[in-house]
């Protein structure tokens, strides 16, 4: 059994879904953990609130309490690539996250991800992821370090004062002439069956990306992409929606059987630059990491 080295975090919402415990609503919050899970996870003191308080199977659902827990998996892959801090200071952290390691804990992975990964490499236990991309998705992610500031670096992702620049490779139709072509995609994103997948919607658009073509072989091309607002697997949608779905993207546009990762085909998207301004020094700050897509 691998248990996470640090607490995950869950705030109670402010309408009550109809439950009396706390113990009622993780479950209902976690519908893929049986309920006897929790018991035992409360039983062995592993759930807790802010200020290090032990929950019971009693105690009372309240309103905008923070719940902590620790998650625990059988075992536990380990990712065979590293990461790359591009830039330190005492308020964040930028890096260059590798394909195949989540940022977060999530699933079968605890401890192998990359914010846990830099607290172990820094001993700072303070950081925390900012933004996300995918797991299966490499590149740039910004990290605070100093609680204190933090909420003025979210705010930037928040308000879409940060501009996000990524490169992805997609299958095309050979005698299609698309270098140079651009392509403003809007629509409405919504959640699906199974519910990790993402799927358009008619309705009022909720999503936003320019794309443009970059390169181009007789039947692969390479697009430029920023994506505008941040909705989950939003480029990997707007991408599909234009006919060209990135290329080993497991999810879309049809869902593949669960299978190990293989590393020799990881999906072609990477975050390549971070743009903003730094809302403590008002410096200008763009991050870019060297990796690029190639078309081969």
């Amino acid at each position: 059994m691998v248990m996470s080295e640090h607490p995950s975090k869950v705030s109670l919402p402010q309408t009550n879904p109809g439950v009396v415990t706390v113990l009622e609503y993780l479950v209902i919050k976690f519908p893929y953990l049986n309920e006897n899970i929790w018991r035992k996870r409360i039983a062995e003191g592993k759930v807790h609130r802010h200020d290090g308080s032990l929950i019971t199977p009693l105690s009372p659902f309240q309103a905008h309490e923070r719940i902590y827990y620790y998650r625990e998996v059988d075992s536990e892959p380990c990712i065979p690539f590293a990461e790359e801090i591009l830039f330190q200071n005492e308020h964040i952290l930028v890096v260059h996250k590798p394909h195949f390691l989540a940022i977060t804990p999530g699933g079968i992975y605890v401890n192998e991800c990359l914010q846990n990964r830099l607290r172990r490499s820094t001993s700072i236990d303070t950081i925390q992821a900012l933004h996300r991309i995918d797991r299966v998705t490499a590149g740039i992610v910004m990290f605070s370090v100093n609680p204190e500031s933090c909420h003025l670096y979210h705010h930037l992702f928040a308000a879409r004062k940060i501009q996000k620049t990524y490169q992805a490779i997609a299958k095309v139709d050979n005698g299609q002439e698309l270098v140079g072509q651009e392509w403003e995609v809007r629509n409405q994103i919504v959640h699906c069956t199974p519910r990790f997948r993402m799927r358009i919607a008619e309705g009022q658009p909720n999503s936003h990306s320019v794309i443009r073509c970059l390169q181009q072989t007789t039947d692969k091309a390479l697009f430029e992409l920023n994506p505008i607002t941040g909705k989950t697997h939003q480029l990997r949608l707007h991408m599909q929606s234009l006919g060209w779905p990135i290329l080993n993207d497991k999810y879309y546009p049809q869902l593949q059987p669960l299978s190990a990762d293989d590393y020799s085909l990881p999906l072609q998207l990477l975050a390549k630059e971070l743009q903003f301004i730094d809302p403590i020094t008002q410096q200008a700050r763009h991050f870019s990491c060297e990796d690029k897509l190639v078309l081969e």
